[in-house]
């Protein structure tokens, strides 16, 4: 699909204490296939829909065993120097200073003010998704943070987001656009997210038949948050995997109320 726009979201991965149990889970709910494991690479392994890359999976490499098991967003940069010297500039933190990935690309791993974690992609070889918005990948992104103001002084500054606020008095959301198209949203988190749910970014997989899917999640050991819910982005409905990953997905042909107003 070609190196994205800076700022746009062009991949996720998650951390898995049993990758064979996550490859199961997401194979048969979302209908990926897998490549080989990159053992150079820590078993790091693509999903696949068709032959097209939706996202990656790999295990916890040893000493993070404990880390929290979450998908990870990367937004597309041209310098990924650059970025982290902008992470550093607006109060965020490094957890991995840029890094190159073989030939494929560099990337790094920070943290905002708001303590959401987020991962930055130069690429090289590896553009990134090779499908999004259709079945089994990636449709949409949200940033949820409950120091909304925190992550709103900082994204802007670190990737050339335009901000729009949603006119609504009970939800907190704004939009990120690049180029003037959306790419990606911030949500102030409400009482619907468990106290003990870190700030995260919420990464949002696009499927058909959202009562099946919800209730596939479910026989495989999966748990439904809340909903499904309609909106007139789509029918959605937050996750959490058998492993503790929050994921939604969402039906986009599945539209019901009218488009919200942005200011």
């Amino acid at each position: 699909m070609g190196i994205r726009a800076e700022g746009t979201p062009c991949w996720a991965d998650a951390m898995f204490a049993d990758l064979e149990a996550a490859k199961s889970f997401y194979g048969e709910l979302l209908g990926w296939s897998f490549g080989e494991s990159a053992a150079e690479y820590g078993g790091y392994t693509q999903a696949r829909v068709g032959d097209l890359a939706v996202a990656a999976l790999s295990p916890k490499p040893p000493g993070m065993e404990d880390a929290p098991t979450a998908w990870n967003l990367y937004f597309a940069t041209p310098d990924a120097q650059a970025t982290a010297a902008k992470v550093r500039e607006h109060g965020g933190t490094l957890v991995k200073e840029p890094m190159q990935v073989g030939s494929f690309g560099t990337m790094l791993i920070a943290v905002d003010p708001s303590g959401v974690p987020f991962s930055a992609w130069q690429a090289n070889e590896h553009h990134g998704f090779g499908l999004v918005g259709e079945p089994g990948s990636f449709g949409w992104a949200e940033v949820c943070t409950r120091e909304a103001r925190k992550a709103d002084a900082f994204f802007p500054l670190v990737f050339p987001f335009e901000v729009q606020k949603m006119e609504s008095d009970e939800v907190d959301f704004h939009i990120w656009k690049v180029d003037g198209q959306p790419v990606a949203g911030r949500l102030k988190m409400s009482e619907h997210f468990p106290a003990e749910v870190h700030p995260f970014i919420n990464v949002y997989f696009c499927v058909t038949g959202m009562d099946d899917t919800v209730a596939t999640a479910v026989r495989l050991g999966g748990k439904l948050l809340y909903g499904p819910m309609p909106s007139p982005f789509g029918r959605f409905a937050p996750l959490m995997d058998p492993q503790g990953a929050m994921f939604t997905v969402i039906d986009t042909a599945d539209t019901e109320g009218r488009m919200p107003s942005f200011d």
